[in-house]
C-alpha cells in the first residue's frame, strides 16, 4: 500500500509540475477573475482528468481506439487553443472603473460554467494528456492489482488537485498587487502562449506523428 501510495505521489508530481496551456490558463483565470474564476477552471480540468482516468483503466481498448483518431482531437485542441489565444489576444479587455482601479464581476451561474467547460476542453482535447493516462494505467495493470491502482491514480488526482489549488491561490493572490495595466498585459501574455502552444501542438501533429508512422 505504502509503495502504491508513493508511485501515486511520483505520478501527482509531474503531473503538477508539467508544463502546458492549462498551467498558463489557471494563471491568466485567477488573476483576471480571481480565485472564484480559477477554481471554476481547475474543476474543469479536475473532471476531465478523472474521466480519462476512469476511462484508459476500465476501457484501455476504448481510449486506444480513440487515439486512432489522435490527429483529429490533436486539430480540435489546437483550434480551440488558437481561438482562446486570439480571444485574449485581441478582444479581451480589462474593464477599468473610473477612478482606474479593475472592476471586479461577480461571476454568475453561466460564467463558471463556460471557464468550467473551458478547463475540461483545453486538457481533453490534448493527445498527450490521453497518452500520459493510457500508457501508465497500461503500465501499472501489467504489475499492480486494482486496488493498488486505485490508490495509485487516487493519490496522483488528490496530489494534483492540491496542486492546482495552491496555484489558484497564490495567482488570485497576486491579482490584488497588479494595476489594470499589468492585468490587461498577462491576459495579453496568456493568450500569446496559448497561440504559441497551439501551433506547438499542430507542428507535433503533422511532422512528429509522420515520424513515428
Amino acid at each position: 500500500m505504502i509503495e502504491a501510495l508513493l508511485k501515486g505521489l511520483a505520478l501527482g508530481f509531474i503531473l503538477a509540475l508539467s508544463v502546458g496551456p492549462v498551467i498558463f490558463t489557471i494563471i491568466k483565470q485567477s488573476i483576471y477573475n480571481g480565485h472564484e474564476g480559477g477554481f471554476s477552471f481547475v474543476a474543469g480540468v479536475w473532471i476531465s482528468d478523472i474521466v480519462l482516468v476512469v476511462l484508459s483503466n476500465a476501457f484501455t481498448e476504448l481510449v486506444k481506439e480513440l487515439l486512432e483518431y489522435k490527429k483529429a482531437i490533436g486539430y480540435a485542441g489546437s483550434g480551440f487553443l488558437l481561438a482562446m489565444g486570439i480571444y485574449y489576444l485581441i478582444f479581451k479587455k480589462t474593464r477599468i472603473s473610473a477612478n482606474g482601479e479593475n472592476i471586479v464581476v461577480k461571476l454568475g451561474a453561466k460564467d463558471h460554467t463556460q471557464i468550467c467547460i473551458s478547463g475540461f476542453l483545453i486538457n481533453t482535447l490534448n493527445p498527450s494528456v490521453i497518452i500520459f493516462w493510457l500508457v501508465n494505467a497500461t503500465a501499472f495493470a501489467v504489475s499492480h492489482t486494482l486496488q493498488q491502482r486505485i490508490i495509485i491514480f487516487t493519490t496522483c488526482i488528490l496530489f494534483n488537485m492540491l496542486a492546482d489549488t495552491a496555484k489558484v491561490l497564490l495567482a488570485g493572490s497576486l491579482r490584488k498587487r497588479l494595476t489594470p495595466h499589468n492585468i490587461s498585459l498577462i491576459t495579453r501574455i496568456s493568450g500569446a502562449i496559448l497561440i504559441v502552444f497551439a501551433f506547438a501542438l499542430i507542428y507535433g501533429i503533422i511532422f512528429l506523428s509522420d515520424k513515428v508512422n
